[in-house]
C-alpha cells in the first residue's frame, strides 16, 4: 500500500494547547454567569458602578498628574506663582560714636551684641597720638533683634553718622535653590550613567563631567551659605572714638564772672609764655650787641684821653717860671 501525505491547511495542534483554551473558556463563562446574577440582584447596579468607574478614571489620572506636578515642583524648588514666598533681606548699617572711654564702650557693644544673639565678627581698637583711642567693631546680629541693638548702640555716646540699608534678595535666594535642585539631578543622572557604563573610555568622560558638575554644585552650595548668612544675620559697623576733653557740651556754653577771670588769667600767662619765649629768642642777639656797644665805648674813652697829656706837657715846658 503506497504511502498517502495528507495535507491540511491548519497547523497541527499542540497537545498542550487545547485543554488550556478549554480551561480558560470554562473560566469565561463562570464569570459571565456570575455577572449575569450580580446585574440580575442588584437591578441595575453594575452598570452603575461601571459608569462609576469610568468616571473615577480621569479623575485618578488627574490626581497622578498633580502628583507628579507637586514632585517635579518639589524637585525644581521652584515657587508657585499664587504661593507664599518667604522675604530674605540683606540689612548692614554703619555708625559713629563719641564716647567718653572707648574700652567701656567696647565692652557694652560686646555685651549688647551678645544679650540679643549675636557675635563680634571684627574687632580693632589702637591709641592715635598717645591721646585718644579709637575702635572699629563688626557687630552679626539677627535681624528680629536689629532695630533694638541700633538704638542700644546709638546711645551710647554722641552720634555723629548713621547710615543703613536694606537689600531685597529674595529672587535670588530661589534662583539659588532651584539651580541647585536641578545640579543634584544632573549628578545623579551622571553617576547612574556610570553605573551603567561598560566601556572604559565611556567611564572616563562621564567621570569627567561628573567633576564638573560636582565643582559647579558646591560652587551653588556656596553661594546658598553666603545668602543664608547675610540673611539671617545684620551686620553692623561701629566706629567709635573718644571726645575732645577741650571741647565743651552745649549746655556749657553759658560763662559767668569766674569762668571770664580764668579765661583772662590764662590769657595773661600766655601772653607773658609768649613775651618769655621772644626775650629767650632775641637774647642770643642783645647779648652780642651789648658787646659790640662795651666795646665801642672802651675804644672812644682810650682815643679820648690820648691827645690830652702832649698837651698838658707842652703847656708846663711853655710856662715862665715863678718870680
Amino acid at each position: 500500500m503506497p504511502y498517502e501525505r495528507h495535507t491540511d491547511s491548519h497547523p497541527p495542534t499542540r497537545p498542550g494547547r487545547r485543554p488550556r483554551a478549554l480551561a480558560a473558556a470554562g473560566l469565561l463563562a463562570v464569570l459571565l454567569a456570575t455577572g449575569a446574577c450580580g446585574a440580575s440582584d442588584s437591578g441595575g447596579q453594575g452598570l452603575n458602578s461601571a459608569s462609576d468607574e469610568k468616571a473615577a478614571a480621569p479623575q485618578a489620572a488627574g490626581a497622578g498628574a498633580d502628583s507628579a506636578a507637586k514632585s517635579a515642583d518639589k524637585a525644581s524648588s521652584a515657587p508657585d506663582p499664587g504661593s507664599t514666598v518667604a522675604v530674605h533681606v540683606i540689612r548692614t548699617a554703619t555708625l559713629y560714636v563719641e564716647v567718653r572711654s572707648v574700652p567701656k564702650a567696647v565692652s557694652a557693644a560686646r555685651g549688647v551684641a551678645e544679650d540679643a544673639g549675636g557675635l563680634v565678627a571684627e574687632e580693632n581698637t589702637e591709641r592715635v597720638d598717645d591721646t585718644h583711642d579709637m575702635s572699629h567693631l563688626v557687630l552679626r546680629v539677627p535681624q528680629d533683634r536689629y532695630d533694638e541693638v541700633l538704638r542700644s548702640l546709638a546711645g551710647a555716646g554722641k552720634l555723629v553718622s548713621r547710615t543703613s540699608n536694606a537689600k531685597d534678595v529674595t529672587g535670588q535666594v530661589v534662583d539659588v535653590e532651584s539651580r541647585i535642585a536641578t545640579q543634584r539631578a544632573s549628578v545623579a543622572r551622571v553617576r547612574d550613567l556610570m553605573d551603567k557604563a561598560e566601556k572604559l573610555t565611556d567611564v572616563v568622560t562621564l567621570e569627567g563631567e561628573l567633576s564638573s558638575r560636582q565643582a559647579a554644585l558646591e560652587s551653588l552650595l556656596a553661594q546658598q551659605a553666603s545668602l543664608k548668612d547675610r540673611t539671617t544675620l545684620a551686620t553692623i559697623t561701629l566706629e567709635l572714638s573718644e571726645q575732645d576733653e577741650n571741647a565743651k557740651d552745649p549746655e556749657e556754653e553759658d560763662t559767668g564772672f569766674l569762668d571770664a577771670l580764668g579765661g583772662g588769667w590764662d590769657a595773661f600767662v600766655t601772653m607773658l609764655r609768649w613775651i618769655m619765649v621772644a626775650i629767650g629768642a632775641t637774647a642770643p642777639f642783645l647779648a652780642a650787641a651789648a658787646v659790640l656797644v662795651l666795646l665801642w665805648r672802651l675804644l672812644r674813652r682810650r682815643r679820648s684821653r690820648r691827645p690830652t697829656a702832649p698837651r698838658q706837657a707842652t703847656e708846663t715846658s711853655e710856662a715862665p717860671p715863678a718870680p
